[in-house]
């Protein structure tokens, strides 16, 4: 875990749960640590010394770790997908469901142990997810079960009909018909999620053996430009959405 854990970065408003954290990390892993007690003070902190974890208690005076998440994953800096582990007491659903949202890789409970703790830098360290550029949620894959190592039961029919490489096609198609309607509203993110999924169709065109939607994919990565240009990109959008299945294009409507 050692060269994923070298910069850390805690976000916490309390001296006492940061020298804690703090002492369980430098026992396991040599690493460097800076401290932040808000959120403007985690953004600044993350731009000067690029962090490849970040840490962040769940609420403080001055501090949202939820809409702290967020900022990060929307943000052009390069820690952006790191992953970010939350720290509360107040585990409940509520919250466990909006640190997901927002783009939380691990959720650690207080009081933790340093086998709890050692539980989560191994997951987020060893056990990398998909990341999803979409526009509504940018962030780790909240879909576990996504991982080649899932063997459980598949909860939507369309599953079992579909490989990996063909879920994933429908998934990015999914993310391209959202981006462009929030083109207008939110164009640094939407352009970031169609570049993304341009990318990820080709791939997975590659991979399935579908040169047309190569073809389809790389020229919607040509359309989107640094401005909104939308004679240039609805063409190129209509041209991939093209290949989306007619069950999941019926299920959208």
């Amino acid at each position: 875990m050692t060269p994923h854990l070298q910069r850390v970065l805690i976000v916490d408003s309390q001296a006492a749960s940061v020298k804690l954290l703090q002492e369980l990390l430098r026992s396991i892993v040599l690493c460097q640590v800076w401290a932040a007690p808000s959120d403007a003070k985690a953004i600044q902190a993350a731009r000067a010394f690029d962090p490849q974890i970040i840490f962040v208690e769940h609420a403080g005076p001055e501090l949202d770790g939820a809409r702290l998440a967020r900022a990060l994953r929307r943000s052009e800096l390069p820690c952006r997908k790191a992953p970010i582990i939350m720290v509360t007491a107040e585990a409940t659903a509520q919250a466990i469901l909006g640190a997901r949202d927002a783009g939380i890789h691990e959720f650690l409970r207080k009081p933790y142990t340093i086998k709890d703790l050692m539980r989560r830098l191994e997951a987020v360290a060893l056990k990398p997810r998909d990341w999803v550029e979409a526009v509504h949620y940018v962030g780790p894959d909240r879909r576990r079960f996504n991982s080649g190592e899932y063997v459980g039961p598949r909860k939507r029919r369309s599953d079992a009909r579909k490989t990996p490489d063909q879920a994933r096609i429908v998934q990015a198609l999914k993310i391209v018909r959202s981006a462009l309607e929030a083109v207008e509203s939110d164009w640094p993110q939407a352009r970031r999620a169609l570049l993304t999924q341009a990318v990820d169709l080709q791939k997975a065109a590659v991979a399935v053996g579908d040169m047309k939607l190569m073809d389809a994919a790389a020229r919607l990565n040509r359309a989107v430009g640094d401005t909104l240009d939308r004679a240039r990109l609805e063409p190129a959008v209509k041209a991939v959405m093209a290949f989306l299945p007619k069950e999941d294009t019926a299920q959208a409507a």
